[in-house]
């Protein structure tokens, strides 16, 4: 199976040109944020810290997610590379599978280090951890299956469609599934032919409203173990499903 070379080598690629950039930036903005609030009383220092660490980690892993995941076949093709590697024993299905893991764990890596790096600030602007500290993991477990979600729709996009299109389509179903609970209530109140389409587009975007634990954990309140069990099975599913119809457009496409 190539499934695993082909993920190890868009693992290394990702990690070698884009995530010591991160890095810099990511620290330069909890270091910022931790002096810059010194003369605050610790309490809410250490909300806005977790709020903005947390939000950090989120949104630098979002980015990376659509613009390397949307790159990743496109520059195969345009490179004639894609050639290459078909030439190979190596199904079209395998292709896209280890794309989305190289992705997937450079952007887990990714968000290790800098959950490191956060920590770091956190400990030096308490001095020390406490039981609720441990609720952040799951927040950062919550950030790992929105980017999980997001590197399979940005890769399904990029089957079809051209880099400024998925581009567009992926920044646009994240900020939908952003407010995807909310969307939900309006479809439940509407009426019509507009109740049914929001119905079917509350439905079709990832709902990142249930994954955003964010302020929950940084006010030290425990997520419940229901939720993390529920976010778990759905964002695999959809997942899955993503990958499914990623590999089964990008089988039947034509590239001469």
């Amino acid at each position: 199976m190539s499934v695993l070379p082909i993920a190890y080598n868009t693992y290394r690629e990702a990690v070698r040109d884009r995530v010591l950039y991160n890095l810099i930036v990511f620290a330069l903005l909890i270091v910022g944020s931790a002096l810059l609030f010194g003369q605050i009383s610790l309490e809410i220092e250490r909300i806005v810290l977790i709020n903005m660490g947390l939000t950090a980690i989120s949104i630098f892993g979002i980015v990376i997610s659509i613009f390397v995941g949307i790159s990743l076949v496109w520059k195969e093709i345009e490179r004639k590379t894609i050639y290459t590697v078909l030439a190979h024993p190596v199904r079209r299905w395998e292709f896209i599978f280890g794309k989305f893991l190289g992705l997937f764990g450079t952007l887990t890596f990714n968000a290790v280090l800098m959950s490191l790096g956060f920590f770091a600030a956190l400990l030096y602007l308490s001095h020390h951890f406490s039981r609720p500290d441990l609720y952040i993991l799951t927040a950062i477990y919550f950030i790992l299956l929105q980017l999980m979600m997001m590197t399979a729709l940005a890769m399904l996009f990029s089957t079809y469609s051209s880099p400024l299109m998925s581009s567009i389509f992926a920044f646009a179903t994240f900020a939908i599934g952003t407010f995807s609970e909310d969307l939900h209530n309006f479809a439940a109140t509407a009426a019509g032919f507009g109740k049914a389409v929001m119905t079917v587009v509350a439905y079709l975007v990832p709902n990142f409203s249930s994954l955003n634990v964010i302020s929950q954990v940084a006010h030290g309140i425990a997520v419940d173990p229901a939720l993390i069990i529920h976010n778990s099975i759905y964002a695999v599913t959809y997942t899955a499903v993503a990958l499914l119809c990623a590999a089964a457009i990008f089988e039947n496409r034509n590239f001469k």
